[in-house]
């Protein structure tokens, strides 16, 4: 047992009897979890080789190498990934999930989440007025809304939330929202920045982004010139999601595995993604984000979906070709 002291937090982790080099696959990006990874080395004396790359694209990888993966962990900035390489990810203790926030626990235990975050519309603070907020993200294939929307379809949060449209109101319904916003001349960006940047520049009115990439902007810069904002309480553009950690099955660390999962959801790291990350702790203790909705006040607004039935990853990219999006 180790001792370990970490933003001003104590935390107690048991440590495998030799530190051997861990292997991570991670959706997220290196900007927000360095910091987090550098601490665990830090702190655990492991070394972790991190190998980045988008959560779709990953699991994918995943999938393909099967029992020859050399990953002992996957953290992916989605539910609909962890969901598609559940059977690939070896069991964890029930105590895991019973130590989260009910709202984030995954019953099956193959993965825990490590935060949580929501899809939001941002839009620009000085073309916007309030009147012409739309109230579902349904909204935006009406022509007032032609050419002023951006979306990135190759991002992993934004395929979690087609996946979820496609279970909510199935996949008729959200091959007609995609090819609605196709003929309105969505403009499409890499990611979720892109496109908070384009409403600055002026390119674009409105964006579909996570929640936790605008603090990014207005924190150094209070006066940024976007604003954001949920749909109307229980739309399908309100999705309530998460990012997560699985030990993968095939891992020969998997003592090594479990000493970063419970790092993941110690005081001092969940503290750290919430205040530097703009997330949503999934554990009970943590310090709140000010900028960010309260919780309490998130649930009221989110669509009731299940995250471990967003998990057809294949079946929306599959949809998302079929329109000419991928």
């Amino acid at each position: 047992m180790k001792r370990l002291t970490a933003f001003g937090l104590a935390m107690t982790l048991s440590l495998p009897a030799a530190a051997a080099d861990l292997t991570v696959y991670s959706g997220r990006g290196e900007a927000l979890i360095g910091p987090v990874i550098s601490l665990f080395e830090a702190q655990t004396g492991l070394d972790a080789e991190v190998r980045y790359g988008g959560t779709a694209e990953l699991a994918n990888l995943l999938i393909e190498e099967g029992a020859n993966s050399p990953a002992d962990v996957f953290w992916a900035q989605d539910g609909g990934s962890l969901g598609a390489v559940a059977p690939y990810f070896a069991d964890l203790p029930a105590e895991v999930n019973e130590g989260l926030l009910p709202v984030y626990r995954n019953p099956a235990n193959k993965w825990a989440a490590t935060s949580g975050r929501s899809r939001v519309l941002v839009y620009s603070a000085e073309r916007v007025e309030e009147g012409d907020l739309p109230a579902s993200i349904k909204d935006l294939t009406d022509p007032k809304y032609k050419g002023r929307v951006a979306w990135a379809p190759t991002n992993g949060s934004f395929q979690a939330f087609v996946t979820a449209f496609r279970v909510a109101e199935g996949d008729e319904a959200a091959k007609a929202w995609l090819e609605g916003m196709i003929a309105n001349e969505a403009k499409v960006y890499r990611n979720n920045g892109t496109q908070i940047e384009a409403i600055a520049d002026g390119e674009v009115d409105f964006g579909l982004v996570n929640n936790y990439y605008l603090g990014r902007y207005t924190g150094p810069d209070p006066e940024y010139p976007v604003a954001q904002t949920p749909f109307g309480a229980g739309d399908i553009g309100n999705l309530v999601n998460v990012a997560g950690a699985g030990i993968v099955a095939a891992s020969d660390n998997q003592e090594n595995a479990r000493v970063f999962l419970d790092f993941l959801l110690s005081p001092a790291a969940q503290q750290y993604i919430t205040l530097e990350g703009n997330e949503y702790p999934v554990t009970a203790g943590v310090i709140p984000d000010p900028t960010l909705m309260p919780l309490d006040k998130l649930l009221e607004v989110s669509p009731h979906v299940d995250i471990d039935k967003i998990s057809d990853l294949e079946g929306t990219l599959a949809l998302l070709r079929d329109v000419g999006l991928l």
